[in-house]
């Protein structure tokens, strides 16, 4: 069996992934189960076995079953795309609304906080030791900012509290993993945040950080996670864009909305996805064309809202 999350994996698809995996490592050892991740960030290492994930393909293999978590469009898999398509059967378990449905069997979920809170609908919460509890939580608090977003709801306040009893220390989970910062992230956030632009009319905030610029403070993607947030925390702004140059003309894009936007509309448009909230794709083309394409598609939204 395989399990595999999407690119760039965030805290809900490497806590997916990883809770499902030490599930079935606890309780069906005679399973041979491999799970696929591109490069997680350290701030995940509390969580039981993450030195067993496999972050290349490993050689030619078929499995019976793989499952992908977290994953709202196979062109979002990462790593282990060639083994998907060869498995005998595949499974899709997803809380992303743009999610239409890859996968041989798909549970998906778009009313829901996080995928983590998906797959814990899937499983027998007897059986959930404190080791998969971690990796549960550890998703969920990411995809809800710690409970803030409008999609936490009070069954996923029950959720973690079930996950809470089995005895973790969420206080260090949720300060290591979510807010700390070393100093060289919170000198690229002021940085971003100094040279952020404000668009139509103060509604769209936009931030962005050149390679040279990433070169320059020794960064990479995984170093900028939260900018976006913060730029959605501007007063008056109802959508935040935070864009960085993976490598030359090619942009990763992040959008964040305070509600009057569908953001995943905008993300799919561009051939990415997400959430109605909190969505992403990448372009290609100079910085400009970037900004200026995805701001015309959140100016159509908002023109329509004023318009009613």
């Amino acid at each position: 069996m395989g399990i595999a999350g999407h690119i760039r994996p965030d805290g809900d698809c490497v806590g997916t992934c990883m809770a499902l995996y030490l599930y079935i490592k606890l309780y069906y050892p005679e399973i041979d189960v491999r799970v696929y991740l591109e490069n997680p960030r350290p701030v995940f290492s509390h969580i039981d076995r993450m030195d067993e994930i496999i972050t290349e393909p490993d050689g030619s293999r078929i499995f019976d079953l793989f499952v992908t978590c977290d994953v709202s469009a196979l062109n979002r898999l990462a790593v282990a795309g060639e083994y998907f398509e060869t498995a005998k059967r595949t499974a899709c378990i997803d809380h992303h609304v743009s999610n239409t449905g890859f996968a041989d069997v798909n549970h998906v979920k778009g009313d829901i906080s996080s995928c983590c809170e998906v797959l814990y609908g899937l499983l027998d919460r007897d059986k959930i030791d404190r080791s998969v509890a971690t990796a549960l939580y550890t998703g969920m608090i990411h995809d809800t900012g710690v409970f803030q977003y409008s999609s936490t709801t009070p069954e996923t306040m029950q959720i973690a509290g079930e996950l809470m009893k089995t005895g973790f220390d969420f206080n260090r989970i949720i300060d290591r993993s979510f807010y700390e910062k070393t100093y060289i992230q919170n000198q690229v956030m002021g940085r971003v945040l100094a040279e952020s632009i404000m668009i139509q009319d103060g509604q769209c905030i936009i931030g962005y950080l050149r390679r040279k610029d990433m070169d320059f403070y020794g960064v990479d993607g995984k170093d900028l996670d939260g900018i976006v947030s913060q730029l959605r925390l501007t007063k008056g702004v109802e959508v935040a864009m935070f864009l960085y140059e993976t490598e030359t003309q090619t942009f990763k894009v992040s959008l964040r909305s305070n509600g009057k936007v569908d953001v995943s509309k905008v993300a799919v448009y561009f051939g990415g996805g997400g959430h109605v909230r909190a969505a992403g794709c990448d372009l290609h083309g100079s910085m400009y064309d970037v900004i200026n394409n995805v701001s015309e598609q959140i100016e159509r939204q908002l023109g329509a809202e004023r318009d009613e």
